[in-house]
């Protein structure tokens, strides 16, 4: 599938334990059909941490390709850069600047079209650890254009109660989003609505 701009949208699923359980009141949302999806305990990356600064520098390899994932951490605002390899295209390098620093990134061919894409989790600064996403997905070996997700806070369904502490992982064919449901009146600390699973 050749990508120019994609936006991964959420839709309403059916819910499906995760991460070693959940409150009773948890939400999931998917962008396609739930059943026997991410039954199991997987590995995620969160982007609410505490660690002392420290650049992230992480080689990829996926499908003959390479990808070099870079950023640095020295304030509130870095600078990532992302090296693709391989195919046709050579070797092409995107850089850009981040709000936060990059806390994860990881290899996958979630469309299936045999090309991979490349997607990094970046935690902003502060007490809130916003998460967001830079991917990029390989188009035929040829080029690499952006992968970018809605806003939260444009969808009052998936957004409700949003406040950070997002968790990132791939699991099978899908990109999946965790974060703490936050009710009126929580304190940052203290989120009382459970979790929301997002899947794109």
């Amino acid at each position: 599938m050749n990508r120019r701009y994609d936006v991964l949208s959420p839709q309403l699923a059916p819910y499906a334990p995760v991460l070693g359980g959940a409150d009773e009141d948890d939400t999931v949302m998917s962008t396609r059909t739930a059943t026997g999806l991410l039954l199991a305990p997987l590995l995620a990356i969160s982007t609410s941490t505490s660690a002392p600064a420290k650049d992230f520098s992480e080689i990829l390899e996926r499908q003959g390709y390479r990808f070099t994932v870079q950023g640095t951490d020295a304030g509130s605002i870095n600078t990532l850069r992302i090296t693709v390899r391989g195919g046709r295209m050579g070797s092409r390098t995107f850089r850009q600047e981040i709000d936060g620093r990059v806390v994860g990134a990881e290899a996958a061919d979630l469309d299936g079209n045999g090309s991979p894409e490349v997607y990094v989790y970046v935690s902003s600064a502060g007490s809130g650890s916003y998460g967001s996403l830079v991917a990029y997905g390989v188009n035929a070996g040829r080029s690499a254009t952006p992968i970018t997700l809605p806003d939260l806070a444009d969808d009052p369904v998936a957004g409700q109660g949003y406040m950070g502490h997002d968790q990132f992982r791939v699991a099978g064919r899908t990109l999946v989003r965790m974060f703490p449901v936050y009710r009126d009146g929580d304190p940052q600390a203290q989120p009382s609505g459970g979790h929301r699973r997002v899947q794109y």
